[in-house]
């Protein structure tokens, strides 16, 4: 039979030639094909990372970039996210701010001319601020084009208070909330007397050492402060004469909100200097922290977080267990339950709100609540604060009691010393929010 005889007799049978190609020969029936056609593919719901992926604190973007991937993945393994048009998946777009505002702003930009209609960021305060302000400006001229903004980690608390906005969502606990929970563990450290304050000279290293000041002489009178210091961010290659000045001031205790290389470089400092006294920190359990102290940091280093590899319990320990099978390198091992809540909390509003119209999921987002890992928390309606419990740890050798999981590989981990509840860490608010009309 003739080529041409043989697709005129499969155009009149009940096959559609679909393909003729390398002697194979494709095809469907035409139920099929109208089948498909009717559910068309449907377009994802597209986030908007915008971090600093690269410079001095490249480290602490790239391990956001794994808890948001980690995240994501969960929501579209189980189909997506389910509205009106059908179930569509989330997508996320990473944009590199490279720690700066103004790169943050720029990127703002790319990415609500790429279609984004959520905005993910945390790692400094004064880029959420810029972003803060931003969003605002664009939602009130640009109606059609609106986007929610997600911060996961930017704790000043003048985000939630004079700043805050109906269109912004924060899930970390705030600096003031993060001091308290510490507060509580140094609060009862009569052997502490005296305490050095150091930090990052932007908005949220001045929160945290003026937080500091207030509650050390409401809860600590007895104990002097000798000394307060704010270092350029992001800039200090060798905080060797930081760590002498500590020393010299006879501190037996540093309390700091350092994060990534600012923390990191300062307490490699610190020990190389022979310094002997303790770190209550925010952020002092990763992230090359412990590594770099060593054995000069068991039972001298303090730090709170929303959770801790080793918070007890079966949930918790499945949770780590799972992060640690999909990220199994020691550098990779840095996991934020706040993140996870946040992406359901995400995924659970554009549900209840059945479209993706920003109006309507910030409606749903203010009133979520979502449990992980034995945790649950909720957003506060008034300030669009997410309430939830804090840990307090202090590094031990891995394998001591308590400690089953150590940090990176370092041999070292976190035992929880305290367990604050959601509504014992919550904290009052300022804020007087104007929402749309």
């Amino acid at each position: 039979m003739s080529l041409f005889a043989f697709s005129r007799r499969c155009l009149l049978g009940a096959l559609v030639l679909l393909c003729l190609h390398g002697g194979v020969v494709r095809a469907q029936t035409s139920a099929q094909s109208s089948a498909q056609a009717s559910a068309p593919t449907l377009a994802p719901i597209k986030l908007a990372l915008i971090e600093g992926l690269s410079g001095p604190f490249g480290n602490t973007g790239e391990a956001v970039v794994r808890n948001i991937v980690w995240a994501i993945e969960r929501v579209n393994a189980r189909g997506g996210v389910k509205t009106a048009l059908g179930t569509q998946r989330l997508e996320l777009e990473r944009y590199d701010s490279k720690g700066q505002s103004e790169e943050a702003l720029s990127a703002l930009k790319s990415a609500i001319d790429d279609g984004a209609q959520v905005v993910l960021q945390g790692n400094s305060s004064a880029n959420a601020a810029a972003l803060i302000d931003a969003i605002n400006k664009h939602n009130e001229r640009e109606p059609n084009k609106r986007v929610l903004f997600l911060n996961y980690s930017a704790v000043d608390p003048i985000l939630t208070n004079e700043k805050c906005s109906f269109w912004h969502f924060r899930f970390d606990a705030h600096a003031d909330m993060r001091m308290t929970a510490l507060m509580q563990v140094l609060a009862e450290d009569k052997s502490v007397k005296s305490a050095y304050l150091i930090g990052q000279d932007y908005s949220f290293g001045q929160a945290v050492l003026r937080e500091a000041k207030r509650q050390l002489a409401e809860q600590r009178p007895d104990v002097a402060v000798v000394g307060e210091e704010l270092h350029p961010m992001g800039r200090v290659k060798d905080f060797l004469p930081y760590a002498a000045k500590i020393k010299a001031s006879g501190a037996q205790a540093v309390i700091t909100g350092n994060w990534g290389n600012d923390l990191t470089l300062l307490v490699k400092a610190a020990r190389e200097s022979g310094y002997e006294g303790k770190f209550y920190t925010f952020y002092g359990n990763a992230l090359g922290a412990p590594a770099a102290l060593g054995d000069a940091g068991v039972d001298r280093v303090i730090a709170v977080a929303d959770w801790l590899p080793n918070v007890p319990g079966k949930a918790s320990e499945a949770f780590y267990q799972s992060f640690r099978k999909r990220f199994s390198k020691p550098s990779e091992d840095y996991v934020h339950v706040r993140m996870q809540l946040m992406i359901e909390a995400l995924a659970q509003a554009i549900e209840k709100a059945g479209n993706t119209d920003p109006v309507g999921v910030a409606l749903a987002l203010e009133k979520s609540r979502v449990s992980m890992a034995g945790q649950t928390g909720f957003m506060r309606a008034e300030d669009h604060q997410f309430q939830q419990p804090l840990v307090v740890g202090v590094m031990q050798r891995q394998g001591a009691p308590g400690v089953p999981f150590d940090v990176e590989g370092s041999g070292y981990g976190f035992k929880v010393i305290r367990q604050i509840k959601a509504e014992q860490a919550r904290l009052p608010s300022t804020c007087k929010m104007s929402r749309p009309r």
